[in-house]
Parts: C-alpha cells; sequence; structure tokens
C-alpha cells in the first residue's frame, strides 16, 4: 500500500503566528506609551487609532496568508490521493497533475471565508477589549485622581498603577476566551486555528479526490498517538456512507471526539478496496477496528486501557 508523506504545515503556521505576536508586541507598546497619571482624551485617542492601525495591517496580512495556504493544502490533498492510488507514479508526478476539482474548489472557497472570518474574530476581540480595558483604567485613574487630589499622587502611581498597567497588557495577551473559557495568547489561538484549518482542508481535499477516482475507503495513518487518537490509528474508514462494508466514516469518527480534535494530526491514507490491503496490515486494521469500537462504547474523550472491554 503506498503512503504518501505525512502533511506538515509548521513553517506556514509559524510564519501566521509570528504576524499576531508582533502585533501583539507592537499593541502593548502602545498601551505603555498612555499617560496614565494624565491620560488625556486626544492622546488616549491618538493610541487607540495606532492600535486600529496595527491590527488592520494584521488583517490585510493574514487574508494574504490564508488565501495563499488554504489552496496550498486542499492542493497538497489532492496530490497525495493521486500518489496514493497510483494514478502518479511519484508525488513530482501527483504535482504536475493535481488540480482542484469543481467540489474541492467549492470546499476551499468555503474554508477560506471561514478561516479568514476565525482570524479576524481574533482582531476584532483584542480591538474590543482593548477599548474597554483602555477606557476602564483611565477612568479609574481620573476618578482616583479626583477622589484623591495630589495627596493621592504616591498610591496611584505605586501598587494601584501596576494593577493598571497589568489590566491593559492583560487585554491583549490574554484576550482571547473560547467556549470553555479558557483564555489565550493570541498567537497561540491562532496557531491552533490554523493549524487545525490546513490539516481538515487537507484531508478533505484528500478524500474529495479519492472518491472522484472510485475509492471510497480509507485507513487512518498513525503516528504513536498517547491520546484517545491511537485507539482508530490504522482503522479502515469510508469516504462515503454509501460504501460497503462494516466501517465507520471520518465525520462518525469525528463526532466522538476522540480523533480529529482541534490540532490533531491525523489524515487518511486512500485507498480503492480494503480487500487488497496486505495480510497484515489487514489484521491490524481488524485489531483496531475492536479497541476503536470498545472506546467509542466508553463513551468518554479520552479512556484508559483499562475502561475498554474488547
Amino acid at each position: 500500500m503506498r503512503t504518501a508523506p505525512e502533511p506538515t504545515y509548521e513553517h506556514d503556521v509559524e510564519t501566521l503566528a509570528r504576524l499576531y505576536k508582533q502585533a501583539v508586541r507592537n499593541i502593548l507598546a502602545e498601551l505603555e506609551r498612555i499617560d496614565l497619571m494624565d491620560p488625556s482624551r486626544p492622546f488616549v485617542q491618538t493610541r487607540l487609532r495606532e492600535i486600529a492601525r496595527i491590527l488592520a495591517e494584521l488583517n490585510e496580512a493574514s487574508a494574504a496568508w490564508v488565501e495563499e495556504n488554504v489552496p496550498k493544502a486542499a492542493q497538497d490533498g489532492v496530490e497525495s490521493a493521486l500518489y496514493e492510488l497510483g494514478i502518479a507514479e511519484t508525488m513530482e508526478q501527483a504535482a504536475t497533475m493535481a488540480q482542484l476539482n469543481q467540489v474541492n474548489a467549492e470546499v476551499v472557497a468555503a474554508a477560506v471565508a471561514d478561516t479568514q472570518e476565525d482570524l479576524l474574530a481574533v482582531t476584532r476581540n483584542i480591538d474590543r477589549r482593548v477599548r474597554l480595558a483602555v477606557q476602564q483604567v483611565t477612568s479609574e485613574v481620573m476618578r482616583a485622581n479626583m477622589t484623591e487630589g495630589i495627596n493621592g499622587r504616591k498610591t496611584i502611581t505605586g501598587d494601584m498603577m501596576r494593577a493598571l498597567r497589568k489590566r491593559l497588557g492583560d487585554a491583549v495577551n490574554t484576550g482571547i476566551i473560547d467556549a470553555a473559557g479558557r483564555r489565550w495568547r493570541p498567537e497561540v489561538y491562532v496557531d491552533l486555528v490554523a493549524r487545525t484549518k490546513l490539516n481538515d482542508i487537507h484531508l478533505e481535499a484528500r478524500a474529495n479526490e479519492a472518491i472522484a477516482n472510485d475509492s471510497p475507503y480509507g485507513i487512518i495513518s498513525s503516528h504513536g498517538a498517547k491520546d484517545a487518537c491511537r485507539f482508530h490509528e490504522n482503522r479502515i474508514v469510508k469516504l462515503v456512507a454509501s460504501a460497503p462494508g462494516p466501517y465507520p466514516t471520518i465525520s462518525e469518527l469525528r463526532a466522538t471526539n476522540q480523533i480529529w480534535h482541534p490540532n490533531c494530526k491525523h489524515t487518511v491514507h486512500v485507498l480503492r478496496d480494503p480487500s487488497l490491503l496486505p495480510d497484515d496490515l489487514q489484521r491490524t486494521a481488524e485489531r483496531q477496528a475492536a479497541r476503536s469500537n470498545a472506546a467509542i462504547q466508553t463513551g468518554k474523550r479520552n479512556p484508559s486501557e483499562d475502561e475498554l472491554e474488547t
């Protein structure tokens, strides 16, 4: 059985994450320039306009990154399918043959729009939280100045000032809160989103190309996972629900939350017919199918070996 190299987008994702990391540094520098002892409105507004400019440039750069890298990930998936199905003799030949069919072209267009919206949500969140923090901090300083007068100056420049500066910094550094309530640094969150999107679009394009070439099966890749993904490695899957055989679809396994979670590295090596697999791979796939089913039966995200009943 032919297997294409595992997709890796480390360099591409790191490039995007660096854009966000640098933008965060630049925004923090602007926040540091705000004189909290005299937070005059015109000066604060100037800093906020500069922050808006930084975020606008970031949006432009990230949109260009998406336009380049999402189609590239889909193209990689098509090339992998062509090679694994024997349509291309080498990955180099697959690269010259690969084209996005209509289904994949539509998938790419949707993924580009979806990814850009996810990244825009990050910058909108930063902008909103920074503006809110600046408003709250400057208002608090002005109230303290009016209440304490000159005698309160030492207090404002001491513990209170450090706390206010920290609040401004936290608005940027931990400005992303996910659905589970976890706080993320923007560059770390963007790294996760981008890595997941590229791996997902690669897998989807790979499967679509296989389906277009009458090859509705695949086998899940294996790289020695330590989490619940390990129960599903080397398992045979259907690329379309109507394909014959007692195999789950990718969507069904994804719904268990045990594999193809955010940042998951697993892909699917496509094949025309599971019966054509070598005997050793057949036996491995059967063992893994039993383990996979047992893991799913627990209903847990990451069951232990002891919890499996095979």
